[in-house]
């Protein structure tokens, strides 16, 4: 049969199939014959053809040899058709990197435990080092942590009402953590399930790819921010981070753009006042205080500063 009927056949059945596959073609034998259709077609649909990408065209079905998913978005998240791929493998256990409102963060599903480790693995992060989770809503927060605190009528601060005001954001608020989040969260290893749940770092960012993606899971992804190897530095090209990365093992990479070097702004609510232990790219809200700062005032102080303005 001649060459231009196999590869009519092949891109008739095509669209039959799962998008994964549709767009990357029909997997072959092993060691097909050398006159026979290549392993994959070219993905048209899922990006342009920017030379400096071409190589991450192709899906990975877990397998060494073949190339990673990389899906280029416009910054402005238009077209999220294209994320179907990526929500896909993030179910089936894949870790890859997305892009947040601040840097890019190498994500995988929170209920997927063998993912958490392979994250660790792939990232290198110590065993006791925490996780972050991003999630999609307060809903998602409250399930995982204690929340912030609402007010009870009896003096305690309505924190949560202002939070609201600044979530979705460049923020990542620590909490304590509920009996519902993960161990490998906290602590990877055997001995992570004698671990206790103590704090986690949470983020809701403002990003319409990351957002879209969070919206069509059922869990927040787990997170760690994307640093070169051997620099305490972000990576902020996606082209480089699936360069650096792609060889580690990684599933996919979700090019949103060159990103700037301006991390979350982490506020610690684990203590007496809601404490910045990193300035980022969030601002200092009036109701917050910087750690290793003298603080003067009382309770009464800070309920003031957490009501909201009279508009």
């Amino acid at each position: 049969m001649p060459f231009e009927a196999i590869a009519s056949a092949f891109l008739a059945a095509a669209p039959s199939l799962a998008f994964r596959r549709s767009v990357a073609g029909l997997p072959l034998p092993s060691q097909p014959p050398s006159s026979f259709l290549p392993r994959h077609l070219p993905v048209r649909a899922l990006m342009k053809r920017n030379p400096k990408r071409l190589k991450y065209s192709t899906p990975r079905f877990f397998k060494k040899w073949e190339a990673m998913v990389y899906v280029e978005m416009d910054p402005l998240g238009s077209e999220t058709w294209r994320l179907e791929p990526v929500i896909k493998l993030i179910k089936e256990g894949a870790v890859g990197v997305i892009p947040t409102d601040t840097v890019y963060a190498i994500v995988c599903d929170l209920r997927s435990y063998s993912s958490i480790e392979r994250l660790r693995r792939i990232k290198d992060i110590e065993s006791k080092k925490p996780l972050s989770i991003l999630c999609h809503s307060f809903q998602d927060i409250d399930k995982y942590t204690v929340g912030f605190p609402r007010g009870d009528g009896r003096g305690q601060t309505n924190i949560f009402r202002t939070v609201k005001h600044c979530l979705p954001g460049p923020y990542t608020f620590i909490l304590p953590a509920t009996k519902e989040l993960p161990k490998q969260c906290i602590k990877s290893g055997r001995t992570a399930r004698y671990e206790s749940r103590k704090h986690v770092g949470v983020r809701m960012p403002n990003d319409s790819i990351c957002q879209a993606i969070l919206q069509n899971l059922d869990e927040p992804l787990v997170s760690t921010s994307v640093k070169w190897p051997s620099e305490d530095q972000w990576m902020l090209d996606p082209v480089i981070i699936a360069d650096t990365y792609g060889p580690e093992g990684l599933d996919f990479v979700v090019d949103g753009g060159v990103r700037v070097a301006d991390p979350s702004t982490v506020v610690d609510m684990t203590g007496r006042y809601p404490t910045i232990i990193r300035q980022g790219k969030g601002p200092k809200l009036e109701w917050m205080i910087v750690a290793g700062e003298d603080y003067g005032g009382g309770p009464s102080e800070l309920k003031a500063s957490l009501s909201p303005p009279i508009s």
